[in-house]
């Protein structure tokens, strides 16, 4: 029994050590600026990289239905996807918003695979990404005193324009693009996670509060091809709000489905339209189809053990 004990204790010891990344060197640091900095051994113990998806015979998939969703950040179960706001979505180097780990991961080259639609068929470049997130233009008083006469527009200078930028607050939704797929070989219904974009209103609109807050002016940025993003998503950890020790990797979170989000569209023979396409202007009627479609996904694999 006194071993057991022992054993017990030493693996719940490593068990933390390996995942006490979030507060990393905080008992032993000697400056706050060794704080978060793992020491060697931590390093060498932290060696996880994202779990790989297995390898899924396509004459295995019996049944499959790809689908959107849509990840609301105003909903408290999504706050770990939003949060933190400050500094562009940076409170530290292990406290990032999902938004900053996804534009960094651009920004370093570790995400490449980066697209203008859902359906993969128009890569963006950098430049194109600059323009979406970055807005210029002349201000109010600039224009008037362009209007009179008084200046040309060689002679405007910084103050003279007034400049937006899409930061981590801005961001209101995510969109998400997953397969659902019965298994015959497993004789389960699986989940496989394709793409991902942040959704905000459009950069041109941030100069009127009104138009900017508008529900109707959210659309996708872009879309990331989700598996070309893990390593980076995988890398960045989750604020585990019941146990600071204890992150999870944003990779996990997203894969194992721990968010609260709703159908917006499914595949289907016309033109994957969307909910909002045929239940015009009703949002109880689009919820109660958004549930429908969960209830047909969710029945499938119930219907195959009954029949």
């Amino acid at each position: 029994m006194k071993n057991f004990i022992i054993y017990l204790f030493s693996f719940l010891l490593l068990f933390s050590f390996k995942y006490s990344f979030s507060q990393a060197n905080l008992l032993n640091a000697k400056v706050p600026q060794e704080i978060g900095i793992p020491n060697e051994q931590q390093l060498e113990a932290d060696d996880e990289t994202p779990i790989a998806y297995g390898f899924v015979e396509d004459r295995d998939v019996m049944w499959s239905k790809t689908i959107w969703e849509k990840i609301d950040l105003d909903e408290r179960i999504n706050f770990p996807y939003y949060y933190p706001t400050v500094a562009n979505g940076m409170l530290s180097e292990n406290r990032k918003s999902l938004w900053r780990i996804i534009i960094d991961g651009i920004k370093s080259g570790e995400i490449k695979e980066i697209y203008n639609d859902d359906y993969f068929t128009e890569k963006i470049t950098l430049v194109e990404l600059g323009d979406r997130l970055v807005s210029r233009d002349i201000s109010e008083d600039a224009r008037e005193r362009l209007n009179a006469g008084e200046i040309t527009e060689d002679f405007l200078v910084e103050d003279d324009y007034d400049t937006n930028l899409m930061e981590s607050d801005d961001i209101e939704q995510y969109f998400v693009k997953g397969t659902w797929y019965f298994n015959k070989r497993l004789g389960e219904l699986k989940y496989r996670l394709l793409a991902i974009a942040p959704v905000a209103a459009d950069i041109s609109t941030f100069s009127d509060k009104t138009a900017k807050a508008d529900p109707e002016n959210f659309n996708p940025l872009f879309w990331v091809w989700f598996p070309d993003a893990r390593k980076v998503l995988n890398e960045n950890k989750v604020f585990n709000i019941k146990n600071s020790s204890q992150p999870v990797s944003f990779d996990h979170m997203l894969n194992s489905r721990r968010f609260n989000a709703t159908i917006y569209k499914e595949e289907n023979v016309y033109e994957d339209r969307q909910v909002k396409d045929y239940m015009y202007e009703d949002a109880l009627r689009q919820l109660l189809e958004s549930e429908r479609i969960k209830s047909v996904i969710r029945d499938f694999e119930q219907d195959q053990w009954n029949n």
